[in-house]
């Protein structure tokens, strides 16, 4: 295995390993008692931010090194991807703009955003890499989901806000214009496009 595949491992441990910490709540106590909630959150920040740019550069340096192929996706599947990132998109912003009913339905619309959008490139990239990076993320939204559930309180919780048609047509224009500029930068980004 190459540094850049370790590069890109190191970096999902890092990440993922930070966001799996907040659900372990007793351990989070610990730390946040140990060293105050400021000192927790920049250090949180900061190693979510370096597994960030591990991961970029990992993957980044592992395309450049050559593929290491697995599987060959069906062509067609190109078309359900951009199908499943129009979903996740919609999702990812229903989870910032005002309630929706999508954001009620949907509960933790992030979750959802992050897990169909690990999915679609899971179908469409049959290499190593891809397995791995994609893989490891889908794997970690299902288990934030899964906690969230365990912790979520069922009695005396606040009911989530109702939402309205406006704001649901909002969300989908809004997923819309964010679903198009994705597939019109991912060439200039990730240097892949995304159609042709």
């Amino acid at each position: 295995m190459g540094t850049t595949m370790l590069t890109l491992i190191a970096g999902l441990i890092l990440l993922l390993g930070v966001h799996v910490l907040t659900t372990l709540r007793p351990l989070r106590a610990q730390l946040v008692g140990r060293l105050g909630e400021g000192l927790y959150k920049g250090l949180y920040s900061l190693a979510s931010l370096l597994g960030l740019l591990l991961i970029v550069f990992g993957y980044k340096a592992y395309r450049a090194s050559g593929y290491i192929d697995v599987w060959s996706p069906p062509l067609g599947m190109r078309h359900l991807v951009i199908l499943l990132m129009w979903f996740a998109m919609v999702a990812l912003v229903a989870a910032y703009a005002p309630p929706s009913r999508i954001k009620r339905a949907l509960k933790h619309p992030m979750l959802v955003g992050v897990k169909i959008w690990a999915l679609a490139h899971l179908l469409a990239n049959g290499d190593l890499g891809s397995i791995v990076l994609f893989g490891s993320v889908l794997a970690w939204a299902v288990y934030d989901r899964i906690s969230l559930k365990r912790r979520e309180p069922t009695e005396g919780a606040p009911a989530l806000a109702q939402g309205s048609a406006k704001n649901d047509v909002i969300v989908v224009a809004v997923g819309t214009v964010v679903w198009v500029a994705v597939i019109w930068l991912h060439p200039y980004l990730i240097g892949v496009p995304v159609i042709g």
